[in-house]
């Protein structure tokens, strides 16, 4: 089994004070810096763009695994690699030609993220998992922190896990979307090796970062 990662979601922390709460992460042991961008297009929220990608790149080693909600997203691929995006992860819908997508990343030297949402069936992308690092599975409809966590979709992790046994493929399966204590165990269970937490890592126990992240990694 890989080992488990959190990519604590930064939608959470306090904007005003970011760069010291990527450098409180980090001394907690998150493994990776979650960077959600919305355009207020391809999903109902704006949030951060490669100007503040880049200054926050110097304040934390780890790597900045950016969830691009944007369209169309092949045009702003280049712009989040050069701010220091380290991983890139797009949704199929984004994209006119997410095989084009997908390449431009690799050439630019950067590791490929594609994401399902809820309704996005594992079909979409199975002729591109030999291409791709990782998939991020959304357990929620993404454009909002916040929500309730949608078990329906630990179908998919199970899927993927599937295919990677059957095809000899490995790539990281994340998962993303009201992901807390009480299914964390369950995400890990199904599959998943990296989660993506926001509000639970940052406002539960009193905001004890280092405490939250150990107790999402048990199982």
């Amino acid at each position: 089994m890989k080992k488990i990662q959190i990519s604590p979601s930064i939608l959470s922390a306090d904007f005003s004070q970011l760069g010291s709460e990527i450098k409180r992460l980090e001394e907690a042991g998150a493994d990776l810096i979650h960077v959600d961008v919305m355009d207020g297009h391809f999903v109902p929220n704006l949030t951060i763009g490669p100007p503040v990608i880049k200054s926050l790149k110097k304040h934390s080693s780890l790597k900045f695994d950016v969830h691009l909600m944007i369209t169309p997203v092949h045009n702003y691929i280049e712009a989040y690699s050069d701010a220091g995006a380290d991983i890139i992860t797009i949704h199929p819908e984004a994209t006119e030609d997410l095989t084009a997508s997908i390449l431009k990343i690799k050439d630019l030297g950067k590791k490929v993220g594609v994401s399902l949402n809820p309704e996005t069936k594992v079909n979409v992308i199975k002729q591109h998992l030999n291409q791709i690092d990782l998939v991020l599975i959304m357990s929620v409809n993404p454009g909002f922190g916040g929500q309730k966590f949608m078990p329906e979709v630990l179908n998919k992790i199970k899927e993927l896990k599937n295919i990677q046994k059957e095809k000899n493929i490995d790539f990281d399966i994340e998962i993303d979307g009201g992901i807390n204590f009480e299914n964390s165990k369950i995400v890990i269970e199904a599959g998943a090796n990296i989660l993506v937490s926001g509000t639970t890592i940052f406002k539960s126990n009193n905001g004890d970062i280092k405490k939250n992240i150990d107790l999402l990694k048990s199982r």
